[in-house]
């Protein structure tokens, strides 16, 4: 299971926290199944002639099918699975997908991206070196969040999709704290 940021101590008072969150995820898929069942309802019902229905019983059906399908989504494995990014002076925490919570230092950051994948926001983060990486809590839990190779070497990843706030204000944060480096 991983650590809340509530339970790892802040590397500097300055840090500002961005976080998924399963009320977020609710919302967001709820009303994207409602404007999808909204668009494609009246196809629905030219297509077979209507249903005789009046159309507050296939809104009521709808919202009960949303809540059902949204519900099941945010309660899953994937969608508990909490991410959360930590940004001060001190560096960069990062603990992705029920992993367990990194950190590092500025100096030892080789590159940050934040990037569209599909319909997905990534973070890309390159340490320097992996020797550099410091794992916030050593009880022999998941382990840190999951890796990738780039063009700058082995690099963490997380899924910036559910994160709040969104990835734009984590970006601004970023290239805040990395002037000299530019945020891809």
């Amino acid at each position: 299971m991983s650590i809340a940021p509530e339970q790892v101590e802040a590397p500097a008072t300055d840090a500002v926290l961005f976080r998924s969150s399963p009320i977020r995820t609710f919302v967001a898929i709820f009303l994207l199944l409602m404007v999808s069942f909204a668009a494609v309802s009246p196809i629905v019902a030219i297509a077979v002639g209507g249903t005789g229905n009046p159309w507050w019983q296939t809104f009521l059906q709808a919202a009960v099918i949303c809540v059902l399908a949204a519900g099941a989504y945010a309660w899953s494995t994937r969608g508990s699975l909490t991410t959360w990014v930590r940004v001060s002076s001190g560096g960069l925490e990062v603990a992705a997908q029920g992993s367990d919570p990194i950190l590092l230092d500025w100096p030892d950051i080789e590159s940050l991206v934040v990037r569209r994948q599909g319909i997905r926001t990534l973070l890309e983060v390159t340490p320097v070196d992996l020797d550099r990486v410091h794992p916030v809590d050593d009880d022999g839990g998941p382990g840190g969040p999951a890796m990738t190779l780039t063009g700058d070497g082995p690099a963490f990843t997380a899924d910036l999709s559910e994160v709040w706030p969104g990835p734009r204000a984590l970006k601004r944060e970023l290239a805040r704290h990395m002037p000299s480096k530019p945020i891809a």
